[in-house]
């Protein structure tokens, strides 16, 4: 936990694509200092004209580069969103060439009661996690 989302036009090829989600988990892990092994990351391709992605007025150019990513995690604190902010938006554009203007992160928040990693427990609640 958390949960990311990605939404992307389609024609990554397969080893860009790993690298978009591994340089997006290793930012959450440094960000939101969650465990190494706490990567929980869903991908979805879209046809190009399946995404209406502007910019609310920012006047950003949108590329087929474009990352959509919603996060549902535990409450953080807006320092660590921002930090993630950050973080993700010079990696993807270092490591990936995603420009920074191609990237939308929407985070949602529940609790510990939200969450069951299976078993049919709620891990946070009965102490596990």
């Amino acid at each position: 936990m958390p949960l990311l989302r990605f939404d992307l036009i389609k024609g990554r090829d397969k080893e860009s694509l790993k690298k978009l989600l591994d340089v997006a988990h290793a930012a959450v892990v440094e960000a939101f200092e969650v465990p190494e092994r706490d990567r929980y990351q869903i991908v979805h391709e879209h046809p190009a004209d399946h995404l209406v992605i502007e910019d609310t007025g920012l006047g950003f150019n949108r590329t087929h580069n474009l990352v959509v990513l919603s996060i549902i995690s535990k409450s953080r604190p807006k320092e660590k969103k921002q930090k993630l902010y950050a973080l993700l938006a010079d990696r993807l554009e270092t490591e990936c060439g995603i420009a920074p203007t191609d990237l939308l992160v929407s985070i949602v928040e529940n609790s510990d009661a939200d969450w069951s990693f299976g078993l049919g427990e709620a891990q946070f609640l009965t102490g596990k996690l």
